[in-house]
């Protein structure tokens, strides 16, 4: 201790200097929790994109048996809980005929030309797209209708 210096003084400067440790302490603790709790969150998500991707080609089969009007009873009940269940896990479809062409959440597979179109539109949807959240699973594969070139 200093003798120039009461002790008290000594003590609190110490007290004080142990009291920014703790909060530094603190606050650094603090800090890792939140990244872990958002690495957390993106690990899940990034699990969860990955099974809703996978099962993709199970919607597009339930989509074909659709179209050829295939679906007995007991698969129709089946579909409608997995699209239930994966809906509540956040996938979303999307893709309607007549949505503006874009080539960000549209595939175009095939391209017509009309005078009478004024811009590119989907004019029928070959397998819908997908989403999560504001992920993109996959494009919407379209046929897309447009104007004469020039």
């Amino acid at each position: 201790m200093n003798p120039s210096r009461p002790p008290t003084a000594d003590l609190r400067r110490l007290l004080d200097e142990r009291t920014a440790d703790l909060q530094r302490v603190k606050a650094e603790y603090d800090n890792y929790r939140k990244q872990v709790r958002r690495d957390r969150l993106a690990v899940r998500e990034v699990a969860t994109e990955n099974v809703l991707r996978s099962l993709l080609p199970v919607l597009d089969a339930l989509e074909a048996a659709r179209r050829q009007k295939a679906m007995d009873p007991g698969l129709r009940a089946v579909a409608e809980v997995l699209e239930a269940q994966l809906g509540s896990l956040g996938l979303r479809a999307f893709g309607q005929p007549g949505d503006p062409f874009d080539p960000t959440r549209h595939e175009a597979v095939t391209h017509l030309v009309s005078p009478a179109a004024v811009r590119l539109t989907c004019t029928e949807i070959l397998s819908p797209g997908y989403r999560v959240g504001g992920r993109l699973l996959r494009a919407a594969r379209v046929t897309v209708t447009g104007p004469p070139p020039g």
